[in-house]
């Protein structure tokens, strides 16, 4: 991927996000799915001004929804855990 801003799509605000960036400065993206490391760190380090130590990535699968007798799928998605060296995102100030 060329364009940095279609990397992330969004941060995951879920508890287990909450509790990994309190104790280890975890914090977790969601990520286009062909992006690979070097590009969600060049993207996290030059949208939000931070220093990034690594990256470990998670591919999830799509689970299978039912509306009465129509069977559908969700989508498949990446996620990204990203442990930061130096700095701090928060997203519960603007909330």
């Amino acid at each position: 991927m060329k364009n940095i801003y279609g990397v992330l799509k969004g941060p995951v605000l879920t508890e287990k996000a909450a509790i990994l960036q309190e104790i280890d400065g975890q914090v977790v993206f969601k990520v286009h799915p062909k992006s690979n490391k070097i590009e969600i760190k060049r993207a996290i380090e030059l949208m939000f001004d931070v220093k990034v130590k690594d990256v470990r990535t998670a591919s999830m699968r799509g689970k299978e929804k039912r509306v009465g007798k129509t069977v559908g799928q969700t989508k498949e998605w990446k996620k990204a855990y990203v442990s930061l060296a130096e700095g701090e995102i928060n997203f519960t100030d603007e909330i």
